[in-house]
């Protein structure tokens, strides 16, 4: 297949967690033969912060302004059997209008973020990715989150056909690696600041350290405010490439997952950190939300935490209990949640979507409209 995304961003990993996934979902695309072509909003936090240029995955179009593009987007959707526009993306109404009236075989939306979706529509916001359309117009509705959620998006968005597609680990990136003096802890953390992580934060994380001054912690990631409650024994990185993941991971025996909050409270919603930092091989002491058992064995591939007190009992295990915990994690991962098996996923929810009697139906009512 030939398929093309318009999205938030594939070029840059700052500050967002689409880049990874993506570029590890493509890359598995690509191993099976399909053409991706990606069309990206040149921003300038993302160009500050640039760490993909080009991919021999896929043809990557950066421009300005929509009105500079549409022509080339047109074109390439025409050319497609598949078209994606996904949550965040810059000009997602604008590529939604372009999609909606193109003959593309299947018009797919792709939710990256569900859980905020649903939660700012509630809250009354404008969203500007989704029109007032709503998500009518695509024949298929992928969604980074299971449970609730696929009802919420027939029932609030008007999508006809809605099916999870959770994240996955690139396993040539995310693996086990030597560890690096800059990196080392007791306990990790990574994850761009978010306010609605800053609670879970602060209980899982800066309270365990200020509990333990003697252990040392880090904090990787972008965003972190000047008024952050840091600590004489945390440090911090401000950005960590995909590339460094690894070490990153690897540099401390224990890593912490936290959730965003509506993540969180909606459920079935795994961080692409969880399956990263389980295919390095470290264990994970994460928080707890419904669904996690869907993903890993709590107590046997992961260790959940609900207060102070869990983080710092996960931290006095033994190293040879962590290391039992990390290679059953790892084992998982590359059994169930790797980018390949991802890719493969799609290839059968596609083919599917494109099987379905209704959609040949509504195809042809629209050619003969």
């Amino acid at each position: 297949m030939k398929i093309v995304f318009f999205g938030l961003t594939i070029s840059s990993s700052w500050g967002n967690g689409h880049a990874t996934l993506l570029r590890g979902l493509f890359k598995a695309l690509a191993a099976c033969g399909h053409r991706i072509t990606f069309f990206e909003r040149d921003v300038p936090y993302y160009a500050a912060h640039r760490d993909l240029i080009e991919s021999p995955h896929l043809e990557l179009h950066l421009y300005n302004d929509w009105s500079d593009i549409v022509a080339t987007a047109r074109k390439a959707v025409a050319e497609a059997d598949v078209a994606v526009v996904t949550s965040y993306c810059p000009d997602g109404i604008e590529a939604t209008d372009l999609v909606a009236a193109s003959n593309v075989d299947l018009r797919v939306f792709y939710d990256l973020d569900t859980p905020v979706t649903l939660e700012a529509l509630q809250n009354g916001e404008q969203l500007t990715y989704i029109g007032p359309r709503k998500l009518v117009d695509f024949d298929l509705v992928l969604s980074y989150t299971g449970g609730a959620a696929l009802t919420a998006l027939r029932d609030q968005l008007g999508a006809r056909r809605v099916v999870p597609l959770f994240g996955s680990v690139d396993p040539d990136i995310h693996h086990p690696a030597c560890s690096l003096s800059g990196y080392q802890a007791d306990l990790s953390y990574l994850g761009t600041y978010a306010d609605d992580r800053q609670q879970a934060l602060d209980e899982l994380f800066i309270q365990v350290a200020r509990r333990l001054p003697e252990k040392r912690f880090i904090v990787g990631g972008s965003k972190y405010p000047i008024d952050f409650p840091w600590r004489q024994n945390i440090w911090y990185v401000q950005h960590v490439a995909p590339s460094a993941h690894a070490a990153f991971f690897c540099s401390s025996p224990l890593t912490l997952n936290i959730t965003r909050g509506a993540m969180a409270r909606m459920g079935y919603c795994p961080s692409g950190r969880l399956f990263e930092a389980a295919a390095c091989g470290v264990a994970i002491v994460s928080d707890d939300w419904l669904g996690l058992d869907t993903f890993f064995q709590p107590g046997s591939e992961i260790i959940v935490a609900r207060n102070t007190e869990d983080v710092i009992a996960a931290m006095q295990l033994s190293p040879d209990e962590l290391a039992k915990i990390a290679e059953a994690g790892r084992e998982r991962v590359l059994t169930s949640h790797t980018a390949a098996h991802r890719a493969a996923e799609l290839e059968r929810i596609f083919d599917e979507a494109l099987s379905v009697p209704a959609l040949a139906n509504y195809k042809q009512m629209v050619a003969e409209a």
